[in-house]
């Protein structure tokens, strides 16, 4: 891991690259969250010394997606309050992008405000895709639902936005990764992407708002109502044994 360039020949930090795999692998459940993050341990696994694996997961704790404990670092927990902060905050930063360009509509009627539609189109382009050929439950679907949401607010004009609403994300992928959709949610995901980004392509921006704002919500009701059961099995777990 640590001798390879990249494809352009500009080579990537070693310690940047640790963080990056370190991330993902925070985010899709590879490391357990109840496993403390040894740095001997994740040395080994990276190929690494500690050093870099070090200065990873010093960013990864200010990332806020790493904690210290009494007897170590371990990865980050959300508690159900803070889901819900958290997807509440999505909805926010979502909502934000067609209000800034309503706003610049009311402002100067005349001005090209308006989501960058080729990016809508190719998003819509690659979930009708999906309508007739779903990609399998897990780390994929999950990071294709989020791309779409991040491009859809990056067409809005405001990159930061995007990036704000990818910080939420790191937050709250490992919930979602851990969580298996079925067929029937996989297909209700979909068809509500086909319909926004073809809200927006027909300019009509508020009822597209108001799908987002629904789909979002419903969102946010499942992975909550996941956690609580998930939460209930396990205290079930500690009762029994076989």
């Amino acid at each position: 891991m640590g001798r390879r360039g990249s494809g352009e020949g500009i080579r990537v930090p070693l310690a940047e690259r640790v963080y990056v795999a370190l991330r993902d692998d925070l985010a899709t459940g590879a490391l357990q969250p109840t496993e403390r993050l040894r740095a001997e341990r994740l040395a080994q696994r990276y190929g690494v010394s500690r050093t870099p694996v070090r200065e990873a997961l010093a960013r990864l704790q200010a990332d806020g997606l790493v904690q210290r404990h009494t007897d170590g670092l371990y990865p980050y927990r959300l508690r159900l309050a803070e889901l819900d902060e958290l997807y509440e905050l999505r909805n926010v930063l979502e909502a934000r992008g067609f209000q800034r360009i309503n706003a610049t509509d009311s402002v100067q009627p005349h001005s090209p405000a308006a989501h960058d539609l080729p990016a809508v189109r190719a998003e819509l382009d690659r979930w009708l895709e999906y309508r007739d050929t779903p990609p399998e439950p897990g780390p994929e679907l999950v990071a294709a639902d989020e791309r779409f949401h991040t491009e859809l607010l990056r067409a809005a004009g405001n990159s930061a936005l995007a990036d704000a609403l990818t910080a939420v994300y790191m937050r709250v992928r490992p919930v979602r990764t851990m969580d298996v959709p079925d067929a029937e949610r996989v297909a209700a995901m979909t068809a509500d992407h086909i319909t926004i980004a073809e809200q927006v392509l027909a300019g009509e921006q508020e009822l597209a708002l108001h799908t987002l704002s629904t789909h979002i919500d419903s969102s946010r009701a499942h992975v909550r109502v996941r956690a609580e059961q998930a939460i209930a099995f396990t205290k079930l777990g500690h009762a029994v044994r076989d």
